[in-house]
C-alpha cells in the first residue's frame, strides 16, 4: 500500500480526481509543485535546529504561559499529550499573527528573535496559499464549486502551525501516539530522518520523506463535512533512538467561528473510531471543538481557556 504523490502544477480535474482517491483510500497524501520557496524552507528548518538546540532556560524565555489565551511559544518535552499518554517530543506553537485578543488561540506570537519571525511568518503566508489551493482541489473532487469551502468555512481560515523536535529516545518511546488532526487539514513538512505512520485498512504504514513534497492529511472537520466520505486517518510517529527528528505540522482549519455540516447527507455508515469519538454528532462551531481538545493536550492551559466568551 503506498501513499500517492499528486503534483499540484496538474490540471485542476486531474489534481482533484487524484485528490479524491488518496482521501477516499488512505486520507494522506504527498504533494510536489506546491510552489513554496526551497530557500525559505531550508532558512526554516536552519532556525529551528538553531532553536532547539539552546539550553532549555533559554528556550522557555518564551514558553506558552506567556502566550496566554493565544496557545503560542514553546513547550518542553512531556508537556504535551495525546490521548492522555505525553508526547517524546518538545515544540513551538504558531498562529496568525494578530493583535493582544481575549480571544482563545488569537493574538501575537512568542519569537526567539526577528529572523525567526520573519522566516515563520513567511512560510505560514505561503503554506496558507497551499491550503486554499489544496481545498479548492477537494471542492472540485466532490463535484462542487472550487470556492465551496472559501465562501462558507475558509475565507479567513484558522490558522496553526508547530514546530517540533523529537529527542532520542529508547525503543519503547514514541514520539506520539496514535491520533487524528482536529481540523480540515494538514501540511506537513518532515526532515531527512521519517518517522511517521499512517494506520490504513488496519495495517501501519510508513510514510517515508520524500524531498521537495509535503504530507497531506485530512482532519475530523473535513471527515464532518464530507459526512464521513473523506474519513480523518489515525497516524503515529515513531520514537527516534540515536538522532533528533523535526517535523513542522502546519493546520489549515475551519473559521474559529463557523458552524461546521456536513455537505448533503451522510454517504456512509460510520464506524467507531479508533477513540470511540463521533465528529458527526458534535453540535457547535469549530471553536467550540477545538476548545474542548486544547483543555486534553494541554491540561495546565485550562484555566486560560475554559472561560473564554461566547
Amino acid at each position: 500500500m503506498s501513499i500517492s504523490v499528486i503534483d499540484m502544477r496538474a490540471e485542476p480535474a486531474k489534481v482533484a480526481a487524484e485528490i479524491g482517491e488518496a482521501c477516499r483510500t488512505h486520507g494522506f497524501f504527498y504533494i510536489t509543485g506546491h510552489g513554496v520557496d526551497e530557500d525559505l524552507q531550508a532558512r526554516l528548518e536552519q532556525q529551528s535546529r538553531e532553536f532547539f538546540a539552546k539550553d532549555v532556560e533559554d528556550k522557555m524565555r518564551i514558553r506558552m504561559r506567556l502566550g496566554g489565551r493565544a496557545w503560542r511559544g514553546y513547550f518542553p518535552v512531556g508537556d504535551e499529550l495525546t490521548s492522555g499518554k505525553p508526547d517524546r517530543k518538545e515544540g513551538l506553537y504558531f498562529g496568525a499573527e494578530l493583535p493582544p485578543s481575549d480571544r482563545p488561540l488569537h493574538g501575537p506570537n512568542l519569537f526567539p528573535d526577528e529572523d525567526f519571525r520573519q522566516t515563520v511568518l513567511a512560510y505560514m503566508d505561503a503554506l496558507t496559499d497551499v491550503g486554499h489551493a489544496l481545498m479548492r482541489g477537494i471542492a472540485l473532487s466532490l463535484d462542487l464549486d472550487s470556492e465551496y469551502f472559501a465562501e462558507r468555512y475558509t475565507r479567513d481560515p484558522l490558522i496553526l502551525f508547530r514546530i517540533f523536535n523529537y529527542p532520542p529516545g529508547g525503543d519503547e518511546a514514541w514520539g506520539v501516539g496514535e491520533h487524528t488532526d482536529y481540523g480540515l487539514l494538514t501540511i506537513l513538512k518532515q526532515d531527512h530522518h521519517g518517522g511517521l505512520q499512517v494506520k490504513s485498512q488496519d495495517t501501519w504504514i510508513d510514510a517515508e520523506p520524500i524531498p521537495g513534497t509535503f504530507v497531506c492529511n485530512i482532519g475530523d472537520m473535513l471527515d464532518r463535512l464530507t459526512g464521513g466520505l473523506y474519513r480523518s486517518t489515525p497516524h503515529r510517529v515513531v520514537g527516534t533512538r540515536d538522532h533528533d527528528r523535526l517535523s513542522w505540522p502546519f493546520f489549515f482549519d475551519p473559521n474559529f467561528d463557523a458552524d461546521v455540516r456536513a455537505v448533503g447527507q451522510r454517504v456512509l455508515s460510520i464506524e467507531p473510531r479508533w477513540d470511540g469519538a463521533n465528529v458527526h454528532d458534535f453540535e457547535g462551531t469549530y471553536g467550540d471543538y477545538l476548545m474542548a481538545k486544547v483543555a486534553k493536550v494541554f491540561p495546565q492551559l485550562t484555566e486560560k481557556v475554559q472561560d473564554f466568551p461566547r
